[in-house]
């Protein structure tokens, strides 16, 4: 098959289908897309809502509950408990197909009357105010973490613990402020680094000891500003910076970045992988734009923060462990096969438009069921007739589609319109990786949700906090603190926010200053550090070899290819 340029229907920009695309299509027995893969990411992730967390009742035992569900939102949610026991009946919503509506309505309207569990988090201790999380114990306001332990502030994180606003890290220990790192112990204020130890802002460096303010150094210790000193030399030039104080963080941040500007960049971070495409991919091969995909996988495409042991999959964001032959889905897989068009859906085999399903096996439009087989809109069918009814309800999809307020088109192979998602556009990790304003949500047709009144009352001002953290005495943790954006960003800026017991202490302990902006705020700092879900083409500032990096034409940054950049730092 001829590789072939469609025109997408939402953007109406061309993109390319590869032959072996086509192949893929075709061994899942789906279409090709009509949106260009920017398109489809955005539209997945519009169905996810990691960090924007609410209170509302249990709809089964009346219980006040924290939940990723806003509480004007349509829909049924129950504690995570009462969800997972036998108490209710999951088929109590199902029904009949009716074939003279399209099927992205009727699934909506399922959705609205089928229980949802009210976070997405599994075995969590003490963890209560976070979400997408699994084997986490003591963390607050953590999201999208494996095995944490005594996490503040923390997004995308394995296997770490006593830690505070951290951003894609691993294995890290009493670290802060860190982006895109692993295997830290007491480093902060650090980018692209790893295995480093005793350490404030570094960049790109590698094995670091006892260093500040330094970028692309391996193997190093006892440096500041890449500058080479004896130990006893360090210990006195580093006791001039004294991060305690909030000037001096804020004017030390500023020279650091002037520093680094004239050093080169990689293109792209690959580690242990062969044939890759995209940036942060280690321990994996055959992988197209992915990014983020640190453990293993292979054959893959178009596929953003994913877990381990992954083959054949397309198109997927927030995937699990041990996940093969799949498409289109979003935060779905452990031990999962031929999930087609999956959300919040997990060890679940041969699947089709499904949401929040777990341990099920050839379901079709299906809502919240667990362990069920040959279910369509969760009405439950016998074999003979869930085999003959699946052919004759894609006909129908294909022939009488749904068509959103924007007039795109949506027949059997597209994902979830983003106007039925539970989510507002800026309740989601769209909103963080492809930022839009109130105007353009709107006008692209999506919903947009305003920031809920708030019940405190601010009792001092971030521009009031003492300078240095040992001017700061207990009655900090009192305070309702003013956020410096006060509300005016398009950051899901809280307005203000509290200090809280643990945080004080390590603040303390480490001699760091009081931040000024709330947590997602400081989030949202942390999230414009990394590069974009994107490729450019450019060639190598050094040798001119063409190469594709997250890095656009008009930055000022050096980049350089693998080869040259490694042959000059590593």
């Amino acid at each position: 098959m001829q590789q072939e340029i469609k025109t997408c229907q939402n953007c109406k920009q061309e993109f390319v289908i590869e032959p072996d695309d086509f192949a893929f299509y075709e061994k899942m027995k789906v279409p090709a897309p009509t949106f260009c893969p920017e398109c489809r990411t955005i539209r997945r992730m519009s169905w996810r809502n990691e960090r924007t967390l609410y209170h509302r009742k249990c709809d089964a035992t009346g219980k006040d509950i924290i939940t990723m569900f806003a509480p004007e939102q349509p829909l049924v949610v129950y504690e995570r408990d009462y969800w997972w026991s036998d108490k209710w009946d999951q088929l109590a919503s199902g029904r009949d197909y009716d074939f003279s509506k399209p099927f992205f309505q009727q699934f909506r309207e399922l959705l609205e009357k089928t229980p949802l569990p009210n976070l997405a988090n599994s075995n969590v201790v003490n963890s209560d105010y976070g979400n997408h999380n699994t084997d986490c114990k003591d963390c607050y306001l953590v999201y999208a973490t494996l095995r944490g332990e005594n996490l503040t502030y923390c997004s995308n994180i394995v296997g770490s613990k006593n830690s505070f606003d951290l951003l894609l890290a691993n294995r890290s220990v009493q670290c802060y402020d860190d982006t895109k790192c692993g295997g830290l112990n007491r480093v902060f204020f650090s980018f692209d680094s790893d295995e480093s130890v005793s350490s404030d802002f570094l960049h790109a460096c590698k094995n670091v000891i006892d260093s500040l303010g330094c970028i692309n150094l391996r193997n190093k210790s006892n440096c500041i500003f890449n500058k080479q000193y004896t130990k006893e030399e360090y210990v006195k030039e580093r006791a001039k910076y004294d991060f305690g104080s909030y000037q001096a963080l804020c004017e030390f941040r500023k020279k650091f970045s002037e520093f680094i500007k004239p050093y080169p960049r990689r293109h792209a971070f690959f580690l242990k992988s062969s044939n890759v495409v995209g940036d942060v991919i280690a321990n994996s091969k055959n992988i197209y734009m992915g990014f983020d995909v640190i453990l293993t996988a292979e054959d893959c495409k178009y596929i953003i923060h994913a877990g381990d042991n992954l083959q054949n999959i397309y198109d997927g964001y927030g995937i699990g462990l041990n996940f093969s032959n799949s498409y289109e889905v979003v935060d779905a897989g452990d031990s999962a096969t031929l999930n087609r068009f999956a959300v919040f859906t997990h060890s679940c085999q041969n699947t089709n438009y499904t949401y929040a399903c777990k341990n099920s096996k050839d379901i079709f439009g299906c809502v919240g069921l667990r362990s069920k087989q040959y279910c369509i809109l969760n009405k439950q069918y016998s074999k003979e007739e869930y085999e003959a009814l699946i052919p004759k309800i894609i006909a129908q999809m294909n022939e009488t589609p749904y068509t959103d307020k924007k007039g795109r088109v949506y027949k059997y192979g597209e994902f979830f319109p983003v106007e039925l998602s539970p989510f507002a556009y800026n309740e989601t990790i769209a909103q963080e990786h492809y930022s839009k304003t109130k105007s353009e949500i709107l006008e692209a047709g999506y919903r947009w949700k305003e920031s809920d009144i708030k019940q405190y009352k601010i009792t001092l001002q971030s521009s009031d906090l003492p300078d240095h953290i040992k001017d700061v005495s207990d009655d900090i943790l009192n305070q309702v603190i003013g956020c410096e954006h006060g509300g005016d960003c398009n950051e899901q800026c809280m307005g203000a926010f509290k200090v809280i017991p643990s945080e004080l202490q390590f603040y303390r302990a480490m001699n760091l200053a009081l931040p000024r902006l709330c947590s997602n705020c400081r989030h949202y700092h942390r999230l414009r550090q990394r590069n974009p879900f994107k490729l450019w083409d450019r060639q190598c500032a050094k040798c001119g070899k063409e190469i594709k990096t997250s890095y656009s034409p008009d930055r000022p940054e050096i980049i350089y290819c693998e080869q040259c950049y490694n042959a000059e730092v590593a």
